[in-house]
Order: C-alpha cells, then structure tokens, then sequence
C-alpha cells in the first residue's frame, strides 16, 4: 500500500495505527481523506459502496467530482475554504447518481483533521429521512379535497417565479440545488419572456352548493372544479410554451400561475377557456350541478412585481369581474385601480376632513323666471383635498353614503348654509329674504334624527323654517314610507319646503306626489337640454316638459329647472310656465360674498 493512502496522520504507535485504520476501512459512515489539492488519498467500504465502485477505484480522483460539490459556485466556494485551513467545517445535501441508475439524497461534510493538512470527508445517505421530508412536505403543501397546490406552496411558487426573472438563467439559481422543490419552470428552459400571469378565480353561488347539498357535495364539487382547471392550465401552459401551477387558495377560490406568459391574449385565452370548462354541467353522485365563476386576470413584467402586489391585483380584479356582473372574466386595469385607490384614500380621510375644516360652500342661485330675481340658492359642498385639491360632491358624497359619514357631512353642511342664509338676511334688512336649498341623503333620514337635527339647527341660527328648503333624490322621495315618511311630514309641518331633485330620472311615480308632503319638483336637466337646439327643437321635449309643470301646478308644487344654459332655454321654460331656474345662464356656484352681490340690485337676465 502506498504510504499516503494509511490514514495515520503523526507518529503514533503502530498497533494504534492498525487499529485506526482499521476502524477507518470498517465504518459504517462512508468516508474518504481527501489532500489540500482536493484529491482523494484513501476512501473507505462504505463510500465505494455508496457509490458503487471498490475504494481503490477511488484513490486519485477529486472528492468534488464524486460527490458534485462543484455544481454551484458558492458551495465549491465553501469546499474550498475548508481545503486551504480558512474554514472549520462544511455541510452540504446533494443528489448523486447510483451506477445502477437510482439516485439517493447525500448529506456531505468536510472538515479538517486534528494536526493534519488533510481533510476529512464524510457522507451520510440521508434518502429515507428526504423522502420523509418530502412527504410531510408535500401533505403540508397541498389541499386534502382537491389534492393541488395550497395557497402556501402557491406564493413560494410566485416567490420563486419574480426572483429567478431578476437572475441570469444561463447561470442558475443556487437555490434550486439547495431545495428542487423551489426549481421553477423558467429554470429548465434556459431563457424565457420575463412576464408572468395570474387567473384568479371565485365560483359564484358555491355557498348555495353547502347550503344545500351538504359539504360532502361540496367537496366533490371541487375536486370537479380542479380537474378541469388542471385540463385548461396543461392546454394553455405548456402547449404554449410557459410553466403553470394551479392552486386551491381556500374556499371556493382557486389561481392559475402562468410563468413567461406571452401577454394579456394568453391570460385573456386561458381565462375564456376556464369560463366555458366550468359551464359544463357537473354530474355528482346522481346530482346534476351547474357553476360559474368569476375571473380576475393579472398580467405583467415579473421584474420589479412582487407576490404581494400582484395578489392585491387579482383580488381587486377579481372583485371587480364580480361586481360587473358575475360569470366573466376581468382584466386588470391601472387606470381603474388608481380611481379604487383614490376612493380608498377619500374614505379613509373623509371623516376627519369635516374636523380638519376642509369643506367649504358655493351656492348657485335660482331665479324666478317671470321677472329674473334671486329667490333662493342651492348649496353645493366642495372638498378641498390636501392631496387631490378642490373636490365637486360627485366625487365624495357617494362614499360618505356608503360609508356613514354622510350624517356628519350633511349636518355640518345643513348648519353652515342655514348660518350663511341667516347672515344675507341681517346684512339686507330691507330686501326680500331669500331661502337656502340643502341636498339630503336618504341615509341622514335612517341613520339621525333629522328633525331634531333641522329644529335645533334653525333655533340655533335664527333662520325661518320657510326659508329652508330640503332636496332628497327621486328615487329615494318615491320609495319613502314609515320612518322616512314620517320624518319628511313632521319637516313639512314645521314648514321647511321639501324639493324632489333630479325629477324625471328614477321612478318617476306620478302618484306619489299626490301623498308625499313635497312643495317643488326640480327637473332633471337632461330636460332641458334637448331645448339647446333651437333651430331643430324637438316637440316632444317641449310637450313633456310642459305636462309635467301643468301636472305639477294642478298639485300645488312650483318647478325649478336645472341646467338653464341660454336665454333661448329660458324663454321657452318661461313659456310653458316654468317657475324658477338654475343654471350657468344666471352664475356658476360661487362663493357667499358674490352671493351678497346678487341679492337686491337689479334682477338677472331671463
């Protein structure tokens, strides 16, 4: 035997030698003494066992190529730290090729020997504990009911995808050889589009399926829904050159992943694909089902995304195919998302905005149309915004409907114009007193007592009940019964006048008007707009008009006219009897000083 192949490694008593190097050749743990330059000096039974060969086959040849420390570059980096004295240990899991063609799962250790320049390098087959792992791994990763991916293995998954597009693939990704399991498909294609899509979906009416049928149904259901979502994912991935993984996120929620899409049309494709595969009746257990769904569709530069962002997305997106209709699918849209942004930052700062005193007034005033003076004045609610600057209602009310703030807008609003009008009255003594108008939303008749809220106000300031005038929406005058009727009567009786605005646009219930306790119908101004053209008028749009403020004058009520923009508008309005108008014809909403200039001096062009 060649001297450097004896595992002694200073002077030692020969028995003691023997018996070391005995112990060496007899160990169970497979191991080889490997020089500074990488080379193996000697290998015991158990590593040419392991590998299928004789240890003498293995004398000479370099450790790293037996045991592939040298695939990735920080691992060979390691290696060689522990060869050269600068590193004390190293560890490392790699899969090696059995001659007879298996693989196993090899856990390696360098380390260097105790007064030796040499190296000892051991390797423990660790296959069982690996297939154990992935075992577990694979139960903790996927969904019991449908056996696919879960919504964990789903986000390492895009993880991995956005990460490995931001890496050379012609280099790889170290961390495919630490855990295969994190290896996306781009891996394996050497190159892709450097694009990446989402289909994520809802079924509609699965509650129902439960509700009804039981979960054992339910759960059938799924398993259903999943096979056909595995069909449409392996046409739409592969075949057309991309990696896909779907996924059951929980629920009745399922995502496609598609990695190096092609672009929208595929996604768009994909998603019609899915739509039609679910509109196949279901047959369960005798039980003949029929699902939709809804589809929210992401598709993007995987560069720069990250799993959050593009999951926030296709949840927006998603909410949106269901909000549209249900049953569809829906493309994400930037310009969408950033109006829902917008929404989403006017409502978080909608109610502390009324604290901060960031609302303010302009008032539009409504002039009777027989001798052109101010009789009254709408008041119209701006927002001027830190962030988005001045704000028009239709920007903001319908929030703060939604989401009840409306009752501490409307009361602020209803205060503050009810002030402003008293104030016109004592600075002008001598002239007719002219009357307020507020918008009210049917949400502050539920959600507040305001009756309460209007009698304290119009103690408070000092105004007269008759120079206050509420307007409420058709559709929410037409439909008032019990509390909203109520409260509207006893507003009446008080002697606020009650205005329905925008009529002629909800339902339009001609026999309401004779019930409820309303004083003036405002016109809708797609009414007077079809006067614009007065070289081709059209007849029809003067008899309408014309019928409702007859009707509306047999009732007793006064009309207004909105949008009166030309003085031909206003004569013709004048003609049929019209009471009042409101309009850029007589002044845009304008500030409360303006106001002041209009009220007593000579009366406005009609």
């Amino acid at each position: 035997m060649h001297p450097s192949a004896e595992p002694a490694l200073t002077e030692r008593h020969p028995s003691e030698l023997r018996d070391r190097s005995a112990a060496f050749r007899a160990a169970r743990l497979a191991m080889a003494l490997v020089d500074q330059d990488g080379t193996v000096v000697a290998a015991n039974d158990s590593l040419a066992a392991l590998l299928g060969t004789e240890p003498a086959a293995l004398r000479e040849q370099a450790a790293a190529d037996l045991v592939d420390l040298a695939s990735d570059g920080r691992t060979w980096h390691a290696y060689r730290e522990v060869l050269r004295g600068r590193r004390s240990r190293f560890r490392c899991t790699r899969r090696l090729k059995h001659p007879d063609g298996r693989s196993l799962w090899a856990e390696v250790t360098v380390a260097p020997l105790p007064d030796s320049p040499r190296v000892l390098l051991s390797v423990a087959d660790v296959s069982e504990r690996r297939e154990l792992q992935a075992r577990l791994r694979h139960l903790q990763m996927h969904d019991p009911v449908t056996r696919l991916p879960n919504r964990a293995l789903f986000f390492e998954r895009l993880t991995t995808a956005l990460e490995s597009a931001a890496l050379d693939v012609e280099e790889g990704d170290p961390r495919e050889h630490r855990d295969p399991s994190r290896r996306s498909y781009r891996s394996y294609r050497h190159g892709g589009t450097g694009r990446i899509g989402i289909c994520y979906l809802d079924l509609d009416g699965f509650k129902a399926v439960n509700d009804t049928l039981g979960h054992r149904v339910g759960d059938r259901l799924l398993a259903a829904v999943a096979d056909r979502l595995t069909e449409c994912a392996d046409q739409y991935g592969y075949t057309r050159g991309g990696g896909h993984l779907v996924a059951r996120l929980g629920g009745d929620e399922f995502a496609i992943l598609v990695e190096d899409s092609t672009g929208t049309e595929q996604l768009a494709d994909l998603a019609r694909s899915v739509l039609a595969a679910l509109q196949r009746p279901f047959d369960l257990a005798g039980q003949r089902l029929s699902v939709s769904a809804s589809i929210g569709v992401v598709e993007r530069t995987a560069h720069g995304s990250t799993a959050t962002c593009l999951m926030q997305a296709a949840d927006t997106t998603l909410y949106w195919a269901k909000a549209d209709g249900k049953g569809r699918w829906t493309l994400f849209d930037p310009e969408r998302n950033a109006h829902r942004m917008t929404r989403q930052a006017l409502s978080s700062t909608l109610r502390p905005a009324v604290e901060r005193g960031e609302f303010t007034l302009e008032y539009q005033p409504l002039v009777d149309l027989s001798d052109g003076a101010v009789r009254g004045v709408e008041a119209l609610v701006r927002w001027n915004h830190p962030r988005f600057g001045t704000l028009a209602p239709n920007r903001f009310v319908g929030i703060a409907e939604e989401d009840g703030s409306i009752v501490e807008l409307g009361r602020w609003v209803l205060e503050t114009a009810c002030r402003q009008a008293r104030q016109w009255q004592k600075d002008h003594p001598g002239d007719r007193p002219i009357f307020v108008s507020v918008n009210v939303a049917v949400r502050q008749v539920w959600d507040s007592d305001l009756v309460a809220d209007v009698a304290g106000i119009l103690a408070e300031t000092g105004l007269a009940p008759h120079l206050l005038q509420l307007e409420l929406t058709e559709s929410a005058v037409m439909g008032s019964a019990g509390r909203p009727l109520q409260a509207l009567q006893a507003l009446s009786d008080m002697g606020v006048r009650i205005a329905i605005d925008d009529f002629g646009t909800g339902y339009s219930n001609l026999a309401y008007l004779s019930r409820l306790p309303v004083s003036v119908l405002k016109l809708d101004g797609s009414f007077v707009r079809g006067f614009q053209d007065e070289a081709h008028a059209n007849p029809a749009d003067e008899l309408i008009v014309e019928a409702l403020v007859q009707l509306a004058h047999r009732l007793g009520l006064t009309v207004t006219a909105e949008c009166v923009e030309t003085s031909g508008q206003a004569t013709r309005l004048r003609r049929i009897g019209c009471d009042t108008g409101q309009g850029w014809l007589y002044s845009r909403p304008v500030a409360p000083d303006r106001i002041a200039e209009l009220i007593g001096v000579a009366p406005l062009p009609v």
